[in-house]
């Protein structure tokens, strides 16, 4: 039987939110059910997930939004993890980090949350941090603008050109993680474009 990865995107629930930096998790869940033509569904793990593969004869992968707001995430992350079967080292969470350039994207497995409360909920919340992470870069505000206010704000008209880019390439790292390994993801990923 194939490997069984669970996929988390990050995100805060609702249209007021869909578009902002903070949700750039989901929308490389939504890019990641696109590219196989799945639609996500309500589930009992307070989430909409969709059961899919990464391609025929290979891992099964299961996508999920949370429906709760970023910062409890691990309630819905870990019921998925236990209604499928998934131990932490088959799940990937999608988060936006603000201490990476926006336009790029790190991979790490464990360590610290880094200040990211969905990423330490989620670590509480299943025992463990050693998860793997697809971190997209958001960058920081400019000037004095409060982090907290920046992540809820949409991307900006430069950001926006290169944002479905950035999102494709995310989706194709989680991609790799999974067919590859982490190793493999991180040298084709953290190399100078």
């Amino acid at each position: 039987m194939a490997d069984t990865w669970l996929i988390v995107g990050l995100g805060n629930p609702g249209p007021r939110y869909a578009a902002t930096r903070h949700n750039i998790g989901q929308m490389v869940i939504d890019e990641l059910a696109r590219r196989r033509g799945d639609t996500l569904r309500s589930h009992k793990a307070n989430a909409w997930a969709a059961e899919t593969w990464l391609r025929p004869g290979a891992a099964k992968l299961v996508l999920a939004k949370p429906k709760t707001f970023m910062n409890v995430s691990g309630g819905p992350a870990a019921a998925l993890a236990g209604f499928y079967g998934v131990e932490p080292g088959h799940v990937i969470v999608v988060h936006d980090e603000l201490d990476i350039p926006f336009d790029t994207i790190k991979l790490k497995t464990g360590g610290g949350h880094g200040g990211h409360n969905g990423v330490r909920d989620i670590a509480k919340a299943l025992g463990t941090p050693e998860f793997a992470r697809v971190r997209v870069g958001i960058g920081r505000p400019p000037g004095s603008q409060d982090p907290a206010d920046w992540v809820l704000d949409p991307f900006s008209s430069t950001e926006r050109k290169t944002l479905g880019i950035l999102i494709s390439d995310a989706a194709d790292a989680v991609e790799t993680v999974v067919d590859d390994g982490l190793l493999a993801a991180q040298q084709r990923y953290h190399a100078p474009r």
